[in-house]
């Protein structure tokens, strides 16, 4: 995992609480598999379905998470991200096993995206204590929040077409905004100190490292040093566009006129004009929004391979 604390491996795992989503992109067959690779682990598995939106955090508030030596959410990132904001700070560990449509998290967590490998990774692995951010109304976020391009993609991806395309969906979306070249104003707020620039994304990031190491935001974004960090991407020309793709797929962060980096505890982000925005691939509504990282306060499961990658 992009630059995880590492808590050592954590003691075996003999009994879960299974949290799945059955209206994710592949519902019921992926229950199914999960369930058999934890059978043939020789873990016992309770499970719990989810019915809507918010279900995962009222079944946990019923639940003794604590009889369980982990929780494994089994959905979209939504659902992962229900569970981690449910067991936060106090509960068991979290496992991510990918059964939604873009799976950003278990891609960022290097977790592979098969679900019976995902399981027997997961069961096998280790544990990382990581930061999370908590935006005004309390939602917490894992992966980052933002404005532009990246709730665009979402904004613009209907659900039967990210049920055909999966992954595929969001960036054909992402790739119609960069056609279109769409710029705002964004005035950035971080501890005080303030910024305005035009820009295309401005993104709240808790982790640097996504899609299983193929992209990188920034240099040194860790989830687990207290802080959130501003990327500001403000590409104008297509030679813009390129060199910050370059840039981010091959870990090129010399100083560049079209991006902006800013580093802090708190975080507001208006734009003009005012712009959907994202946090973990939900939409949150329309901006100004305000984000503040709460340190340390998620425990996940990560593969052995993933402790220490930067």
């Amino acid at each position: 995992m992009a630059a995880a604390r590492r808590d050592g491996e954590h003691a075996r795992i003999e009994s879960v609480l299974l949290v799945a989503n059955p209206a994710s992109r592949r519902g019921a067959r992926s229950i199914r598999a999960a369930m058999q690779a934890f059978s043939q682990l020789n873990v016992a598995c309770d499970l719990m379905v989810t019915e809507h939106k918010g279900h995962a955090i009222e079944l946990l508030a019923t639940t003794r998470s604590h009889a369980y030596d982990a929780i494994f959410a089994l959905g979209g990132d939504g659902t992962a991200v229900e569970i981690i904001s449910a067991l936060s700070p106090n509960g068991p560990p979290v496992g991510v096993l990918p059964g939604g449509t873009g799976n950003l998290l278990a891609r960022a967590l290097g977790i592979p995206l098969n679900v019976s490998r995902a399981v027997r990774t997961l069961v096998r692995g280790s544990e990382a204590t990581v930061d999370l951010g908590r935006l005004a109304d309390g939602t917490r976020f894992v992966i980052g929040a933002g404005v532009g391009i990246d709730a665009s993609m979402i904004a613009g991806t209907s659900q039967a077409w990210k049920r055909r395309a999966g992954v595929l969906a969001y960036v054909v979306a992402g790739a119609a905004h960069v056609l279109r070249r769409r710029r705002f104003t964004a005035t950035v707020t971080v501890d005080g100190d303030v910024v305005t620039s035009t820009a295309a994304v401005v993104l709240v990031a808790n982790f640097g490292v996504l899609l299983n190491g193929l992209v990188t935001l920034g240099a040194g974004i860790r989830p687990d040093d207290g802080k959130l960090d501003v990327c500001i991407f403000d590409p104008v020309t297509t030679l813009d566009v390129a060199r910050i793709t370059y840039k981010l797929l091959f870990r090129d962060f010399r100083p560049d006129p079209a991006m902006i980096y800013m580093r802090g505890e708190q975080v507001e982000v208006q734009t003009e004009p005012p712009l959907p925005a994202q946090a973990d691939g939900e939409l949150i509504g329309i901006t100004p929004f305000f984000a503040a990282v709460e340190p340390l306060a998620a425990r996940l499961l990560v593969p052995d391979c993933q402790i220490n990658r930067q």
